[in-house]
């Protein structure tokens, strides 16, 4: 049998050679295969030793090894054990290089699919907003997939210096017809950057109130106060300045109120510590300050200021409703009556003699409460 794997041949190699090539491509395969496989088990227990996700990551990636390119590196090694020429030994290294780069990306390719899945589900991350994290994906994707077609195409003997700018040219061409596109795709990796707002927060900018529901690459989603949900281009939502109500840590309440002018000065100076003691017990609040601010065309008039330290919109009228009833009652108890407007209406009246000049008197006759 050996004799005549000796005298026999093809394409020029001895069939002896190539039985040595199949074995060895046998057995590369099945130890690689193995050996896969053990280092993944054992890493697999430590990782479920340790809280750290850069093991986990590890894992995830290990399993992800594509078994085609262990079966070509197997192929590849067992060539090896064949005489061929110079011009089949620099295929074989072009295809080294080619499993090995493709196996490579492949790896760094699942690796940053595991570390978004993971920022996307971590709802403890520091970004809550989704977009840099798809950006930054998307990014470290193109760039892995063109150096690894750059890298194969120069390995092989291609000159990729005119390739280079032909595709910088062509990206000029495209970026100017898509430009309305491109610069949404940039005003979300700023909104990602700068986090003007997030998911949930509540934002007002020109006639538009809502919660922030989605952050697209290109659109965001907000759900008005009606119900219905308005879309939004990320370039024109920032265009616009944004009042973020989410990211308040307390509320500035100012408010006025009048009384009448038959008030004493003593009930006028009761008045503002009669509003301090009711902006005080409705709780959850800071007095600043209450005063004599003007004389009104028919009322004296007040104007007070204080904080709700929590920021909720239903908690402050909660508390400016308390407050407004215990003024009515702490001025119901001291004689205080709050002004509405009114006006004084006069008069003239003429009582003319006969024998002498007419006289006018002017009398006011009655005041109309409008």
């Amino acid at each position: 049998m050996k004799k005549w794997l000796d005298l026999n041949a093809f394409l020029g190699v001895p069939a002896t050679s190539w039985v040595y090539a199949g074995i060895a491509a046998v057995l590369g395969y099945v130890v690689l295969s193995a050996l896969l496989r053990f280092v993944v088990a054992r890493l697999e227990k430590f990782a479920q030793r340790t809280s750290t996700r850069l093991d986990d990551l590890a894992v995830e990636v290990l399993k992800s090894t594509q078994y085609l390119a262990i079966f070509m590196a197997s192929l590849l090694f067992g060539a090896g054990f064949l005489d061929l020429n110079d011009k089949w030994d620099t295929r074989i290294s072009h295809l080294w290089f080619l499993v090995i780069g493709f196996q490579i990306a492949a790896w760094i390719n699942r690796g940053v699919t595991v570390w978004t899945a993971g920022r996307l589900s971590d709802v403890n991350a520091s970004a809550h907003n989704p977009v840099l994290t798809t950006m930054l994906s998307w990014m470290l994707r193109g760039l892995l997939w063109s150096v690894l077609l750059l890298a194969v195409m120069a390995n092989m003997g291609v000159n990729i210096t005119a390739f280079v700018a032909s595709l910088g040219v062509g990206g000029v061409a495209v970026a100017l017809a898509v430009q309305s596109i491109l610069s949404d795709l940039f005003a979300s990796l700023a909104i990602g950057l700068d986090k003007p707002f997030e998911v949930g927060d509540f934002i007002v900018f020109g006639d538009i109130a809502g919660s922030i529901e989605h952050i697209g690459l290109k659109t965001t989603r907000i759900r008005s106060l009606s119900g219905e949900e308005i879309v939004c281009g990320n370039t024109q939502l920032l265009k616009n300045t944004i009042h973020n109500y989410k990211r308040m840590s307390e509320r500035r309440i100012l408010f006025g109120f009048g009384v009448t002018y038959d008030a004493t000065v003593d009930q006028l100076r009761a008045i503002p510590d009669a509003v301090k003691a009711a902006v005080e017990e409705a709780g959850n609040t800071r007095f600043d300050r209450a005063h004599f601010k003007q004389f009104g065309e028919s009322s004296l008039d007040f104007e007070v200021v204080y904080y709700v330290t929590d920021p909720g919109y239903n908690l402050y009228m909660d508390i400016q409703q308390k407050i407004n009833l215990d003024l009515i009652a702490q001025f119901s108890a001291i004689g205080v009556e709050f002004a509405f407007p009114t006006q004084t209406l006069h008069v003239e009246s003429d009582f003319a003699g006969s024998t002498g000049p007419a006289r006018h008197s002017s009398t006011p006759i009655q005041a109309l409460r409008n």
